[in-house]
């Protein structure tokens, strides 16, 4: 893959991740968005839709691991660094889901912080912020 054509399609797809993020009021179905802007310091949690919530963040969540997994391969263009990413994303996905479900089923405003921080990782692309460098070193020592 030539350089001009590497650069182009990293630039689309962050350009998606970027994307994903500017309309995500409109995309995706999260009462959390303005919530933790400011309200959970002073408010419960907000009413929810529990199925919808769920439905949304583990499509964001998905989309967001789509492009990442592009961003990677693109970056590396190693199918095994692909696969192995890939299980990364799955584990994370499963391990994040059961934790985001127990916090917005049991809401307790002392463990908003932690609530917060494990939706990020479904709704931000962060595991990519973490995989790319790791992949970079291990190249780089390899």
């Amino acid at each position: 893959m030539s350089k001009p054509v590497k650069y182009t399609l990293l630039f689309v797809l962050f350009g998606v991740l970027v994307l994903i993020r500017f309309f995500e009021d409109s995309l995706f179905y999260d009462p959390y968005l303005t919530f933790f802007q400011n309200d959970y310091l002073y408010l419960d949690s907000p009413r929810r839709e529990v199925v919808k919530l769920v439905c949304f963040t583990a499509l964001r969540y998905v989309a967001n691991t789509v492009v990442s997994l592009g961003i990677l391969f693109v970056v590396f263009k190693d199918v095994s660094i692909i696969k192995f990413s890939t299980i990364i994303y799955g584990i994370a996905f499963v391990i994040l889901m059961l934790l985001f479900l127990y916090f917005i089923s049991n809401p307790k405003q002392e463990e908003y912080y932690l609530f917060f921080n494990i939706r990020r990782f479904l709704i931000q692309p962060l595991i990519l912020i973490l995989l790319l460098p790791a992949f970079y070193y291990h190249k780089l020592t390899a």
